[in-house]
């Protein structure tokens, strides 16, 4: 079946017909430090868990768990099956529940839309972080989001230019996006290395094309859960600009750096500060 493109905010958009993707797997993500075989313990210190982006996997998250684990933190790091934001909502908020005492929640990027709506009903959850994120109301959606402010680099009129497509199997006409990798590294990885932002271009995990347009369905878990926000000012995915906007809507405790969107990778210790501070009072 043929698959259907337009532009929504200068983003790629989605007509999949009904019975389109496919939902992600059950619950089997990945965890650090053998956390599956972890018993429930008393602690003072409440559990890290990282969601992912677009265009990553949990192995973004590695420097930022290495510092955590040398302060005394457990950590968990969830694989983001990046299929739509209600199904990868549902697969984080059933990882939640396998994790123990209080819990510090941690997003990047597209992983925001998800924990914004994975949180919501978990008594557990102490408080948001989200690090370069979509921080989404009811109704927003990624596509919405990016455009809302000048200044993104995948906000561009011809999606060919930035991506490259693949037909998902039985996917009903939905595809998976890969960001050009000759391209990846300007855009995400701006001070990053080279050669590091070559690998991660090659390693990118694509994110289903109808996710873009998928907007949030139900009230923020920001609404009830203290967030606290990581700004940098070289992003060009997300607008910083826009990224003020989402932070003070949430009364989010802010921090900006300059550094590009994927600041957890070339500022590792600034973001495990921010999430410490965000630990501390949860």
């Amino acid at each position: 079946m043929a698959t259907a493109l337009a532009t929504t905010a200068g983003i790629v958009a989605l007509t999949v017909p009904a019975g389109g993707a496919s939902q992600a797997s059950a619950p089997g993500a990945t965890t650090t430090a053998g956390a599956h075989q972890a018993a429930p313990r008393a602690q003072s210190k409440p559990t890290i868990v990282l969601v992912h982006g677009a265009w990553a996997d949990g192995s973004s998250w590695a420097a930022v768990t290495a510092q955590l684990h040398a302060a005394g933190y457990q950590v968990y790091v969830a694989e983001n099956p990046l299929r739509g934001v209600k199904s990868d909502a549902a697969y984080i908020k059933s990882y939640l529940s396998m994790v123990p005492g209080p819990i510090v929640l941690v997003a990047h990027s597209y992983g925001g839309m998800v924990i914004t709506k994975a949180a919501r009903g978990n008594k557990n959850v102490k408080a948001l972080v989200y690090v370069d994120a979509y921080i989404p109301k009811k109704g927003d959606s990624v596509g919405s989001l990016t455009g809302a402010k000048p200044g993104s680099s995948l906000a561009v009129a011809d999606p060919t230019t930035v991506f490259t497509f693949a037909p998902i199997p039985q996917g009903g006409g939905n595809v998976d996006l890969f960001v050009k990798q000759d391209l990846f590294p300007s855009i995400f990885a701006g001070g990053v290395g080279h050669r590091k932002a070559a690998v991660l271009a090659s390693g990118q995990r694509p994110l289903a094309a109808s996710a873009l347009d998928e907007p949030l369905t139900t009230a923020p878990a920001w609404r009830s859960i203290p967030s606290w926000v990581l700004i940098g000012s070289a992003d060009k995915v997300i607008p910083p600009a826009e990224q003020k906007v989402m932070a003070a809507r949430a009364h989010a405790h802010v921090r900006r750096i300059d550094a590009p969107h994927l600041s957890m990778v070339s500022n590792p210790g600034v973001v495990t500060q921010l999430i410490k501070r965000a630990a501390r009072h949860s």
